[in-house]
């Protein structure tokens, strides 16, 4: 059919609105598309921000620091322990054995240089232990620490003898200058081979020095041979100061210049003496002649006996020393612990003491080295035989009815040798050399007055006490 010019007209109109439809159609949707990969880009983009903006871990705490470590506790191991007792090696040896338990060391010293040396300040001792008559120096001059707080702190599980507690005051009230540590003193010896040769109705338990005497005459006439000894080369000055002066004199310094003190002095050159071994000049330690045989009958410290009682404990007996005509002289020895002002560690000192006083290290001190405990509670029942002999000499002898107790010297000082010398002095010049009696008591008198007026030193038991300096009697 052959259209006419309105109709092709007509016909290209709709074409046209087709062609422009279709454009516009193909547009929008491109644009929706467009659009919506834009979202979803964005989408992506704030997906991938929001990874990247994860928030950072929180930082972890700081670690507390850690706690400076408690510094250890002071042990006895730590105190440097000097003392001027138990020095020689024999009996070192068995200090130091005793220590190990704690792990402490034993250092034997001289006394007069170890007092110089607290006296200078060092402070390189905690603990010092020495006799009783080394503290009144130090104590004067203040180089000691008040041990009273100590003392209540250990005797709240042992019990100190208050004799020798007040011994360590030196006359104060509050001032403890030293804790005790030991005790000893000096008994007589016997071989049970000598006991037959007593004199007729003498007692070997409560003997005089006259019946002494005579015992050991009878050994020598019946013997052939001296065998009664003195330890002239030990602790005879001792023997001097703390039996023979006192015995006869009734004391040691006041009454040297008496005219007890000259019969005395008579007695032992023309009587005593002679009965004595010959080799006591050399004699230190009466063990080793008792055991020998080469002596019968001795004197000597408890701890210088020991060996003798231990090794044949049926061969021997103790006996307390002879009584004269003022008493039953004997001689207490009292050791203390001291603590000086400037211990570069006073609490390992504290601790060393408390070792040292405690029950069990006491029955050791007694059963090794033969002083005798100053703590109750001590076990004596596993005693060896030999100590259980000298504990019971010793208790004799501080029990007789007639005891005389002579302190050992105080308020010396460094010069404590001095007086040993010059009773010593006394002795050697009328009984070894022959001199006069009077002319060498009155010169070693006048030596004893100098060293007491220059060390103010006042008397000490069984002379008169007083303030000043000890006064040594004229000659009587």
């Amino acid at each position: 059919m052959k259209l006419s010019r309105s109709q092709q007209l007509l016909m290209s109109l709709f074409v046209i609105f087709g062609l422009i439809a279709a454009a516009c159609g193909s547009d929008t949707a491109t644009t929706d598309t467009t659009t919506d990969t834009a979202a979803a880009a964005d989408d992506t983009a704030e997906d991938d921000a929001m990874e990247d903006e994860t928030p950072e871990p929180e930082p972890e705490p700081e670690p507390e620091p850690e706690p400076e470590p408690e510094p250890e506790a002071a042990t006895a191991a730590d105190a440097q322990f000097v003392s001027a007792q138990f020095a020689p090696v024999e009996e070192a040896e068995k200090m130091q054995a005793i220590l190990d338990a704690v792990g402490a060391s034993f250092n034997g010293g001289e006394e007069g240089p170890t007092i110089d040396q607290i006296l200078a300040g060092s402070g390189e001792i905690d603990v010092f232990g020495a006799l009783h008559g080394a503290f009144p120096n130090l104590a004067r001059e203040g180089a000691l620490t008040n041990m009273v707080d100590v003392l209540d702190d250990l005797s709240a599980d042992r019990d100190f003898a208050p004799a020798m507690v007040n011994a360590g005051l030196l006359g104060t009230d509050d001032y403890l200058h030293y804790v005790p540590w030991a005790q000893a003193t000096y008994i007589m010896a016997a071989n049970n081979d000598a006991l037959p040769y007593l004199p007729e109705g003498a007692d070997v338990q409560a003997i005089s020095w006259e019946e002494l005497a005579q015992w050991c005459q009878n050994i020598l006439d019946g013997e052939g041979t001296q065998k009664c000894g003195l330890p002239h080369a030990g602790l005879f000055h001792r023997f001097l100061e703390g039996y023979l002066f006192p015995s006869f004199t009734g004391g040691v310094n006041s009454e040297f210049r008496s005219a007890e003190a000259a019969s005395m002095m008579e007695w032992a050159r023309d009587v005593l003496w002679p009965t004595m071994n010959p080799e006591s000049v050399n004699y230190e330690f009466m063990q080793e002649p008792l055991l020998s045989g080469d002596v019968w009958v001795a004197f000597d410290h408890t701890a210088r006996l020991i060996n003798a009682f231990e090794e044949q404990p049926d061969q021997f007996i103790g006996f307390p020393a002879p009584a004269g005509p003022a008493g039953r002289a004997f001689m207490p020895v009292i050791v203390g612990l001291g603590v000086p002002a400037d211990a570069p560690n006073p609490e390992a000192a504290v601790e060393l003491i408390d070792f040292l006083t405690q029950p069990d290290t006491q029955g050791e001190v007694l059963a090794q080295l033969g002083f005798y405990p100053v703590v109750g509670g001590v076990d004596f029942s596993g005693l060896p035989v030999g100590v259980q002999i000298e504990a019971d000499t010793v208790t004799a002898q501080a029990n007789a009815p007639d005891a005389l107790p002579a302190l050992l010297p105080i308020g010396l000082g460094d010069r404590g040798g001095e007086i040993n010398e010059i009773f010593r002095g006394a002795f050697d010049r009328i009984v070894f050399d022959g001199e006069d009696i009077e002319t060498v008591l009155n010169e070693q008198g006048d030596l004893l007055q100098t060293l007491f007026d220059e060390t103010g030193a006042p008397c000490w038991a069984p002379d008169p006490l007083g303030d000043g300096p000890c006064q040594v009697n004229a000659a009587g």
